[in-house]
C-alpha cells in the first residue's frame, strides 16, 4: 500500500510540472496547423505573389499609432498575471485574453476571414489556476505539399516583484505588452496575404512563472509533428532606456538610449540552426529593406541563447529541435532581480507607459518608443514573409579545396538554378554571402585558417530558404584527403567565436578521427598564467564546443588552454571589449 501511496503521489506531482489536455479549440484552426486543409478554401480574392511588394505593404503599414493605441488598451487591465481574475470584463487576464481574441477576429473581418483566431488551452497548475489559454491567430498557407508553420510569439502575461502577485499594479509595458503588440500588428497587416506556410501569429501565457504556455504549444507541435520552420519570439522589444541593472550584455550605462538597435538571442556556435535563423533575420534585412527605410537599424545577433541568467519563450521550442530565436531590445530597464535597492522598472508595478512631467494629466515622456517598436515588427514581419514563401534549405558538400578556391556540390533539393552560399569566420554572422549557379559551382572565399560554410536554395521568383547546416573549413590551402592523413593533428584548438566577443564567447575544439582520455577541459587564464575559470569539454564530435561567460563590462586580453588528460595541447589569446 505505501509503494501504491508513493506511485500516486510522484504521478500527481509530475502532472502538476507538465502540461496536459492540450487543445486548439477552434478546429479548424487546429486542422490548418496540422496541415489537413484545403488551401482553396484560404484563397485571397487579390493574391500578390512578389515578395518586395509584400514588404514593401509591411513597412509602409504598420502603424507606432496602432502599437501604441494596443498597449494603452493593455495596461487597462491593470494586472496580467497569468493567476489573475478570469471572470471580470475589465481586469485580469480573462479580459485581457477575449481582447486579444476580439483583435484577432477584427483582422480577420478585414482579411477576407483567411485568418483563424483560436484559445490554445492547456491544464497545469500556475499561480493556484489550474488551466490556461494562449491566444492566437493563424493564417493557412497555400502550398499543402510543402506544407510548413512559422510562428510569431510575444508573452501578454506581466507580473510585479511577486510572481503570483494578483492584484497589484501590473501593467507590464516593456515586458510585454510591447511585444504582445507587435504580435497584433503584424497579425493585422500580414493577413491581408496570404503565404505558401502557415503563419500562427500567438500570444502566450505563463511565461512569467517559467515558460509555460511556450512549452505546452511546443510540446503540441512535438506531439502532432508539426513542421515548425521557424519561430520568432518578441520579450522586452519597445524599450529604449537603460536602467541600473539591465542584464547583460546590454546598456553602456543608465538612462543611455538606443533606438536603433535590436539584439537577437539563439542556441549554439557551429551547425546551430537557431543561429542559422538568427542570421537569416538579419541578411534578409540587409537586402530586402534596409535600402527602403530611413532610419537604419543595426541588428546584433549575440552569443547566448538568451540574457545572463535569464530565458525566453523561445528556449521551449528550441528543446524541442525546432528553430527559434529571441528579438529584444539593446537598452533594458533592470535584470528583474527585484532586491533590496533594486530600483528599475522590469518586474515592478513601475513597469508603465511613461510619466506626466508637466503635470497636466497627459503622458509626455515614454518608455516605450512606438517608432522603435514599429521597426523592429518590420525586421520580424520580412524575416518571416521570406521564411514563410522560400522553398526548402538544401544540403551540401565540399569535394576539394585547391588554392583560394571551394568547389560546392548540392545534394539535396537539386531542382533550383541558384543557390546562396554563406561564408563566416569569428564572428556569428557571415562574412561574405555567395551566389552560385548550378548544383556544382566554385567560390573564392576570403583566406582564413578557419572557417564555416552553408548554403540556402534560390527559387525561380528569387525566394531563398534558410540555410542548411555548416561545413567546418580548417585551411583553404589544404586539400580535403591531406586533413585525414596519420600525421594530422587529432585535435585543433579553434579561435574562439565571436572575438572580441560580448559577455560570451564560444570556444571550440576539432577532432579529426577519435582518441581516447579520461578528461578534458579549456583553462581560461590571465596574462599572468592566473587560471580564472575552467571549463569541462566533451570530445566527441567533429566541432566541440563550450560557452564562456565572463560577465559584462569587462575588458582586457586572456588566454585560453585545451588540456587532455593533465596535457596543454594547445592555447589562443582572446579579447574581451566590453
Amino acid at each position: 500500500m505505501k509503494k501504491l501511496l508513493l506511485t500516486v503521489f510522484l504521478f500527481a506531482t509530475a502532472l502538476l510540472h507538465s502540461q496536459t489536455n492540450l487543445l486548439v479549440t477552434s478546429p479548424i484552426a487546429d486542422q490548418v496547423i496540422k496541415g489537413n486543409f484545403d488551401p482553396l478554401q484560404f484563397v485571397s480574392s487579390n493574391p500578390v505573389s512578389d515578395h518586395q511588394q509584400i514588404v514593401q505593404y509591411i513597412q509602409n503599414n504598420i502603424q507606432s499609432d496602432s502599437l501604441k493605441a494596443y498597449i494603452l488598451k493593455m495596461a487597462t487591465f491593470q494586472n496580467r498575471n497569468t493567476g489573475s481574475d478570469t471572470v471580470s470584463s475589465t481586469t485580469g487576464i480573462g479580459a485581457a485574453r477575449r481582447w486579444a481574441f476580439s483583435k484577432f477576429e477584427e483582422f480577420s473581418s478585414s482579411a477576407e476571414n483567411r485568418l483563424l483566431p483560436s484559445y490554445f488551452q492547456f491544464d497545469q497548475s500556475i499561480c493556484a489556476v489550474n488551466q490556461h489559454r494562449n491566444i492566437m491567430a493563424v493564417l493557412p498557407g497555400t502550398n499543402i505539399d510543402l506544407h510548413e508553420v512559422i510562428i510569431i510569439e510575444g508573452h501578454i502575461d506581466s507580473r510585479c516583484e511577486s510572481s503570483c502577485d494578483i492584484l497589484c499594479q501590473a501593467e507590464g509595458i516593456e515586458d510585454n505588452a510591447s511585444g504582445s503588440a507587435l504580435v497584433l500588428e503584424l497579425a493585422r497587416v500580414m493577413s491581408n496575404f496570404s503565404y505558401p506556410n502557415t503563419i500562427v501569429f500567438m500570444l502566450t501565457i505563463g511565461e512569467e512563472q517559467g515558460l509555460y504556455g511556450a512549452n505546452a504549444f511546443a510540446l503540441y507541435c512535438e506531439t502532432n509533428t508539426i513542421p515548425v520552420k521557424a519561430v520568432f519570439n518578441n520579450d522586452v522589444i519597445g524599450g529604449v532606456i537603460c536602467g541600473n541593472t539591465s542584464s547583460a550584455p546590454s546598456c553602456p550605462g543608465v538612462n543611455d538610449i538606443d533606438s536603433t538597435q535590436v539584439r537577437i538571442f539563439s542556441y549554439g556556435g557551429f551547425n546551430s540552426q537557431y543561429k542559422q535563423l538568427s542570421r537569416f533575420v538579419k541578411l534578409q534585412y540587409k537586402e530586402e529593406l534596409v535600402q527602403h527605410v530611413s532610419v537604419p537599424m543595426l541588428i546584433s545577433i549575440m552569443t547566448s541563447e538568451d540574457r545572463s541568467g535569464r530565458s525566453g519563450d523561445h528556449v521551449p521550442f528550441r528543446q524541442k529541435n525546432f528553430a527559434s530565436c529571441r528579438f529584444t531590445s539593446a537598452n533594458e530597464h533592470g535584470d528583474a532581480s527585484n532586491g533590496a535597492g533594486y530600483t528599475d522598472r522590469q518586474h515592478t508595478t513601475d513597469d508603465i507607459l511613461g510619466v506626466d512631467t508637466d503635470f497636466n494629466g497627459q503622458i509626455d515622456s515614454f518608455f516605450v518608443d512606438f517608432n522603435y517598436l514599429a521597426r523592429n515588427a518590420v525586421i520580424n514581419g520580412t524575416a518571416a514573409t521570406i521564411a514563410a514563401k522560400g522553398p526548402k534549405k538544401p544540403d551540401f558538400l565540399i569535394h576539394t579545396i585547391f588554392g583560394p578556391g571551394l568547389i560546392i556540390e548540392i545534394t539535396d533539393q537539386t531542382q533550383y538554378s541558384t543557390y546562396r552560399v554563406g561564408i563566416r569566420t569569428l564572428t556569428n554572422d557571415w562574412d561574405s554571402v555567395y551566389t552560385i549557379t548550378g548544383i556544382i559551382d566554385t567560390i573564392y572565399p576570403i583566406q582564413a585558417a578557419n572557417y564555416f560554410v552553408s548554403v540556402a536554395s534560390v527559387d525561380a521568383v528569387g525566394m531563398e530558404s534558410l540555410f542548411s547546416r555548416e561545413i567546418n573549413i580548417f585551411d583553404s590551402q589544404v586539400n580535403i584527403s591531406e586533413l585525414e592523413t596519420e600525421d594530422s593533428k587529432p585535435l585543433q584548438l579553434l579561435q574562439n567565436k565571436p572575438n572580441p566577443f560580448d559577455e560570451s564567447t564560444i570556444i571550440g575544439v576539432s577532432m579529426i578521427g577519435s582518441i581516447n582520455y579520461k578528461k578534458a577541459w579549456i583553462s581560461i587564464e590571465d596574462l599572468n598564467g592566473k587560471e580564472i575559470e575552467r571549463l569541462k569539454i566533451d570530445l566527441n564530435n567533429e566541432i566541440n564546443e563550450v560557452q564562456y561567460e565572463h560577465g559584462f563590462g569587462k575588458s582586457g586580453t586572456f588566454t585560453y588552454s585545451l588540456y587532455v588528460d593533465n596535457q596543454k595541447i594547445e592555447s589562443k589569446r582572446m579579447v574581451f571589449a566590453n
